[in-house]
């Protein structure tokens, strides 16, 4: 048996008895006026964060997402749709879909406002999507592309490229870890399975979308996530895993490379009302502007006494540089 086998299994057995436990995730469920999300489908969260910002949902847009779980993010992301079929969701597991479908007709009892037909569910892969080229302008997916192994990441990536119209937003949150994995931990199938084995360092992480064609990064939020003992786990060390949030945008990749931002910042303390470094970046004087990191390189390169560059915070929000 696969990984991929493996990995239909542990979600076949979570879709007909709800796991708990199976995934913690990192974000609190918050409910929105009006929203009202079933206890089911909370119980069914089998993320690590959120792929849900009110900032990229704006003018109703087409959404998909990947890996239905419980259909509480699917449930949130029509909230903002409220259109028929405006949010696709797409799984390769028939137990999730059901389930999925069972509890949008709970969700309805809930929510005067939501409608099943706002959803379009669909049997599908995520290396091989049954989504139109250049149709969707918010892809997501929680806690699913952590499980793929190299080749089958970057596939699944190469489709969410593929499907997002240009400056469509590819949303996601994964586990990460710094560390080294052994071998028994990265070809554990079920531990792959469950989100903790598959974890690859946030650099390495970026680099297979910017290796896909995303021209801007936006890291969001990085928090604890797990630890693996040598108590419980094949390891002979504590390994700490935490989960990111990440957004990636096809926009056009910039001939001097991706602009990635990881919460760093920029402020200007010198003598003059502003700084301009003639390449686009305006410092206004001692207040902070959020810059990329390949910016950040730009500025620190010239030397400046009078121009202080944050760290990176791994919390970005908007309103940056580029």
């Amino acid at each position: 048996m696969s990984y991929l086998e493996t990995t239909k299994d542990v979600y076949k057995e979570a879709a007909l008895t709800p796991d708990v436990g199976l995934c913690c995730t990192t974000n609190p469920i918050w409910e929105l006026p009006g929203l009202r999300i079933p206890k089911i489908m909370q119980e069914m969260n089998y993320g690590c964060g959120s792929t849900v910002h009110p900032r990229d949902l704006s003018n109703s847009p087409r959404i998909l997402y990947v890996g239905v779980g419980g259909g509480m993010e699917l449930l949130q992301f029509a909230y903002f749709s409220r259109q028929k079929a405006g949010v696709i969701g797409v799984d390769v597991v028939d137990e999730m879909l059901e389930a999925s479908k069972q509890n949008f007709v709970v969700a309805e009892g809930q929510n005067d406002w939501f409608k099943s037909e706002f959803v379009d569910l669909r049997k599908g892969d995520a290396l091989q999507l049954p989504v139109e080229d250049n149709s969707i302008n918010v892809a997501a997916q929680n806690c699913l592309f952590n499980i793929f192994k190299e080749e089958e990441l970057k596939k699944a990536i190469a489709e969410m490229y593929r499907v997002l119209k240009p400056h469509g937003r590819l949303v996601m949150s994964d586990p990460t870890c710094e560390q080294p994995m052994n071998e028994t931990l990265r070809n554990d199938e079920r531990l792959r399975a469950l989100c903790l084995s598959g974890s690859l360092p946030i650099k390495e992480y970026v680099k297979m979308l910017t290796d896909a064609g995303f021209g801007t990064i936006e890291i969001r939020a990085r928090k604890p996530y797990r630890i693996l003992d040598p108590k419980h786990y094949p390891t002979e060390e504590l390994i700490y895993i935490e989960s990111i949030e990440v957004a990636a945008i096809k926009d056009p990749m910039p001939a001097d490379g991706p602009c990635i931002f990881t919460g760093k910042a920029a402020i200007y303390f010198g003598d003059q009302e502003y700084f301009d470094d003639g390449a686009g970046h305006v410092l206004l004087q001692n207040q902070p502007l959020a810059i990329c990191d390949k910016t950040a390189g730009d500025i620190k390169a010239l030397g400046r006494q009078d121009i202080f560059i944050s760290e990176s915070t791994f919390h970005y929000d908007g309103g940056g540089c580029c």
